[in-house]
């Protein structure tokens, strides 16, 4: 067994019970971690941009980063702050736009990129400290804290990406053969993509036909089945995106911060786009 991936498991054996328990827990602690996460990962990406010459506003993209999830979940649980956000939320992110370009006008020279700083900025709030507060509302759109209904749906995403990165990796050192996208990621091959498939498709009879009826939640075989397919799909090209953001600054991981795992970015590369993909199936399905 290779160095790295002892790192991995042994980072794994401690980070997933601690993940399952403020899941379960939800409420502020969650909302805490996920703005963390959110923090982190935007850090990361103004790192990425920076080795490109462009320079995010570090101090106000990281503070909407920590901000954003603390506030989506106030709005998901307080119903008076629901109803203020929902007839404002247009004026919030108006606010938002128009602090960038101040930050603009008072920081940069034409010769020092203030678009590219802009664009950054905003993007990395939105994708690294965004979109994972679909998580807040997969747990809490329709359950309260301490609930194993709610964690219950959030875990059946968290552990289809798991699986599939797993089956992925394991796939394409077995059976190699041709690249998935060679320009973007040589490492990752069809055939691991394919395995990466299947092993998320096999999660989702456990969850089917045993973890969601004990909490109460009935959904069929084959959505389930059917919603793992997407989000292992969906998972590998959010994954593919990250490393083409790497690969055009000529790095090999977002940082160094996750023991056998890089960065926060390369941890939660897939679960970026899965969430709210996941949050739609789920709203489709009648769960949220």
């Amino acid at each position: 067994m290779d160095a790295n991936l002892v790192r991995r498991i042994a980072f794994a054996a401690v980070a997933i019970p601690v993940a399952v328990g403020l899941v379960w827990l939800g409420g502020w602690p969650l909302a805490a971690l996920v703005a963390l996460i959110g923090v982190l990962g935007t850090r990361e990406l103004f790192d990425i941009a920076a080795k490109q010459g462009i320079l995010a506003f570090r101090g106000t993209g990281l503070a909407a980063a920590a901000i954003g999830p603390l506030l989506v979940y106030h709005v998901i649980a307080d119903e008076p702050a629901r109803v203020l956000f929902a007839a404002n939320w247009m004026f919030v992110a108006a606010a938002f736009m128009l602090l960038l370009l101040f930050e603009a006008l008072r920081l940069r020279a034409p010769s020092e990129r203030p678009l590219g700083a802009v664009a950054v900025t905003a993007f990395g709030v939105l994708y690294a400290g965004m979109l994972p507060t679909f998580l807040l509302g997969i747990r809490h759109g329709a359950w309260p804290e301490r609930s194993w209904a709610g964690a219950t749906l959030v875990l059946f995403p968290l552990v289809v990406t798991w699986v599939c990165d797993t089956a992925a990796m394991f796939g394409g050192r077995a059976f190699g053969g041709p690249k998935l996208a060679p320009t973007i990621s040589p490492g990752k091959t069809r055939s691991g993509g394919l395995a990466g498939l299947v092993g998320g498709a096999a999660v989702a009879p456990l969850f089917a036909l045993w973890l969601l009826p004990k909490v109460g939640i009935t959904i069929g075989v084959l959505p389930a089945v059917a919603v793992a397919v997407v989000l292992a799909t969906v998972g590998q090209l959010g994954d593919l995106a990250e490393s083409l953001f790497k690969r055009e600054a000529g790095v090999k991981d977002s940082s160094t911060l996750i023991p056998g795992h890089g960065g926060v970015l390369d941890r939660f590369d897939s679960l970026y786009v899965i969430l709210p993909t996941a949050a739609l199936c789920y709203r489709v399905l009648g769960l949220i």
